[in-house]
């Protein structure tokens, strides 16, 4: 009885940590990302689908998903005139989707908001700096002289002040993010995660799962560490027992 019930306990806390923990299905196409979905099975309950995925039958995909209980965070960066802003959050919201990225002015974010009609999803999340940039890079492209954190954590603030729910950052700013943006519903949604000695790949501004959730990103973004590995599932639960330690180690 006493091993039921630690066996038990160990499961709840990894559903725990399952609710930080979203896999990024960076694959070609819809069958391998139908494979990938079908190798984790309930060990992942959250999914983002970006451009890679961009296909016919891509509506299909997302259905199954909800329709399994699965949560779908819709990374389409999208920007564009109130009108259509706001048609696409509510075509987005009808399906079920938890979370989409914008990109763009205050106007944007209020025109996405409102195309929510009054649902509390998908939640806008604003796209900050893109975890390939470094500071040289963000400097040229964006005219600035700031630094990496001084950048963020405006961009954060503005888009707090516009309504936004919340940001996409690297774990490397979440500090100056939480200083800008001391809100405690502000979601702070952070890429280029890599467990120690996986290959940082073309990201820049990368940080381990347990360095990011004590640093206190809400939700940690994975993907090629776990759909280059040769065990798939084996990856995601290690990535998810140290989510779970930190998460521990954070409360």
């Amino acid at each position: 009885m006493a091993g039921s019930t630690a066996a038990s306990l160990v499961r709840h806390e990894t559903e725990r940590a399952r609710d930080h923990f979203i896999v990024a299905l960076d694959v070609p196409d819809l069958e391998q990302a139908r494979a990938l979905v079908k190798q984790l099975g309930d060990e992942v309950s959250f999914y983002k689908i970006g451009w890679h995925l961009f296909a016919k039958g891509l509506v299909d995909f997302i259905d199954d998903l909800v329709r399994d209980e699965k949560r779908v965070f819709l990374d389409f960066k999208s920007v564009d005139i109130g009108e259509t802003m706001r048609g696409m959050i509510s075509s987005v919201s009808r399906l079920g989707v938890e979370f989409i990225t914008v990109m763009g002015t205050a106007a944007t974010i209020n025109a996405a908001k409102e195309g929510r009609r009054g649902r509390s999803r998908p939640k806008i999340l604003v796209v900050t700096l893109l975890t390939d940039h470094g500071e040289e890079e963000m400097r040229r492209e964006y005219n600035t002289n700031k630094t990496i954190n001084e950048f963020v954590a405006e961009r954060a603030y503005l888009a707090a002040a516009a309504g936004a729910d919340g940001v996409i950052a690297s774990a490397q700013e979440v500090a100056a993010i939480r200083s800008a943006v001391p809100r405690s519903d502000f979601l702070i949604v952070t890429p280029g995660i890599r467990p120690a000695g996986s290959s940082a790949d073309d990201q820049r501004r990368t940080m381990t799962p347990s360095d990011a959730i004590i640093a206190g990103a809400d939700y940690l973004v994975v993907g090629r560490p776990i759909i280059r590995a040769s065990d798939q599932l084996a990856a995601a639960r290690l990535i998810l027992d140290e989510t779970q330690a930190a998460l521990d180690q954070r409360r």
